[in-house]
C-alpha cells in the first residue's frame, strides 16, 4: 500500500485540525466530493495514505505525550469534530530560538531546550523515515523556520511551510536553491485557507477588475482568540505576515492602491474563531462610487486542514517524480506568498495539470 510519512513542527490548533481531518475522511470514497479537498484520490494517494511518524514541540506539557493526546492540551482550542485514535507517536522536544516570542513563553509553557540539537532532530526524522516535514511554527519565527528547513534538507524530507517566512518564495533564491541542490521539493509560503480572508479578498478584487471597476482603496481587518492572534499582538512579529497578506491581494492589481491588510486584534473569548472585515472602495461607469463591505466568520484551523492534506500529497508526488526546488503550481494554489502569484483559477488549472503530469512543476 502507498504511504506518506509525515512529521509536524508545532502541535497546536492547526495540527489538531489536520489529524482530525485525516481520520474523519480516511474512508472517503474515490470520486466523492469532500469539503476542503481537491480530490479524495490526489495523484494516486488517498487521505488514509498519510501516516504521522514524528512531531516536535516546545510545550513541556505536550512533549512525551502521544500525538493524539498532545493536540488537545492547552493552549490548543480547536473545535473537536472527530475522535483521533492513538497514533503511536510520542511528541519530541523541538528547538525554541525565536519560535516563541517573550510574551508567549508562559502561554506555551516552554521547556529547557539546551539539550536539543539539530543533530537530534535530524536523527529523529531519519529514524522515523519521515518524507514530508510540515511547518506550523508561529508567525515571526524567522530563525526557527530556517533551522527546521535545514533539518529537512539534512534528513532528506520535503518541506511544507505553512507560515509567512519566505523559504519557497525566498527572493534571493537561497533556500529554493538549497532544496534543489539536495534533490528535494519545497512548498510555500503562508497557507491560504479553504475559504479564508485572503482568498475572499482576492476574489472580490478580481471581480471588480474583471468587471472594469477601478479599485481605489481596500482594507482587511482580522480578529481572533487563539495563540496565533495572541502571538501577533506584538507588531515586530508581523513584518512578513503583512507582506504576505498584502501582496496576495495587491499582486492582482496593475496599479498602486492604498491598503491595510492583516491581523488587527486579539479577542480571547473568540477561541479558534476568526472574524474578518473587508472593505473595498472603487469607481464604476461615470466614475460613480461603489463600496463593498463583507464580514467572514470561520473556525480558523479546520479552514486550512484540507489544504494541508493536499499539500502533503503534492509533496509526496514531487518526491516520487524527483522534482527538486520550489513547487510552483501547487504553491500558487495553496499559499498567500508563493514563488509566482497568479489568479486563483489559473493556479487551480496549473495544479490539476501538474497532478496529471502535464506540467513539470
Amino acid at each position: 500500500m502507498p504511504e506518506i510519512r509525515v512529521a509536524i513542527i508545532g502541535v497546536g490548533n492547526s495540527a489538531c485540525a489536520l489529524l482530525q481531518g485525516t481520520e474523519y475522511y480516511k474512508n472517503a470514497k474515490e470520486g466523492e466530493t469532500v469539503p476542503g479537498l481537491m480530490h479524495v484520490n490526489f495523484g494516486g494517494y488517498h487521505i488514509r495514505d498519510i501516516r504521522f511518524v514524528a512531531a516536535f514541540e516546545v510545550n513541556k506539557d505536550k512533549i512525551g505525550k502521544d500525538l493524539s493526546e498532545a493536540i488537545w492540551i492547552t493552549p490548543s482550542c480547536c473545535e473537536k469534530f472527530c475522535d483521533v485514535p492513538n497514533v503511536g507517536v510520542k511528541v519530541s522536544p523541538g528547538i525554541i530560538l525565536d519560535g516563541v516570542a517573550p510574551h508567549m513563553r508562559e502561554v506555551f509553557n516552554v521547556y529547557d531546550d539546551s539539550n536539543t540539537t539539530r543533530e537530534s532532530i535530524v536523527q529523529k526524522l531519519k529514524d522515523t523515515k519521515a518524507q514530508v516535514l510540515i511547518n506550523y511554527l508561529p508567525v515571526g519565527s524567522h530563525d526557527a523556520v530556517r533551522f527546521y528547513a535545514q533539518c529537512a534538507i539534512d534528513a532528506g524530507c520535503a518541506f511544507v511551510n505553512c507560515m509567512p517566512e519566505f523559504i519557497g518564495s525566498d527572493a534571493t533564491k537561497e533556500w529554493p536553491k538549497k532544496f534543489e541542490e539536495a534533490g528535494l521539493p519545497v512548498l510555500g509560503d503562508d497557507i491560504k485557507s479553504q475559504v479564508g480572508a485572503t482568498i475572499l479578498h482576492r476574489n472580490l478584487v478580481r471581480l471588480c477588475l474583471d468587471r472594469g471597476v477601478i479599485v481605489d482603496e481596500t482594507y482587511q481587518l482580522n480578529l481572533g482568540g487563539d495563540t496565533d492572534f495572541l502571538n501577533m499582538t506584538v507588531e515586530n512579529r508581523l513584518k512578513s505576515k503583512r507582506v504576505s497578506k498584502t501582496e496576495a491581494v495587491t499582486s492582482l492589481v496593475p496599479y498602486a492602491l492604498p491598503t491595510r491588510i492583516g491581523p488587527s486584534d486579539y479577542v480571547s473569548f473568540l477561541g479558534n474563531k476568526k472574524i474578518c472585515y473587508i472593505s473595498l472602495k472603487g469607481r464604476k461607469f461615470g466614475d460613480r462610487p461603489i463600496e463593498i463591505s463583507v464580514k467572514l466568520e470561520v473556525e480558523d484551523s479546520p479552514n486550512s486542514g484540507g489544504v494541508v492534506i493536499d499539500l502533503i500529497r503534492a509533496a509526496k508526488i514531487a518526491l516520487d517524480r524527483k522534482i527538486a526546488g520550489a513547487l510552483l503550481s501547487m504553491s500558487a494554489y495553496a499559499f498567500k506568498h508563493p514563488p509566482i502569484q497568479v489568479p486563483d483559477s489559473q493556479a487551480q488549472q496549473w495544479t490539476e495539470e501538474w497532478i496529471e503530469g502535464k506540467r513539470e512543476r
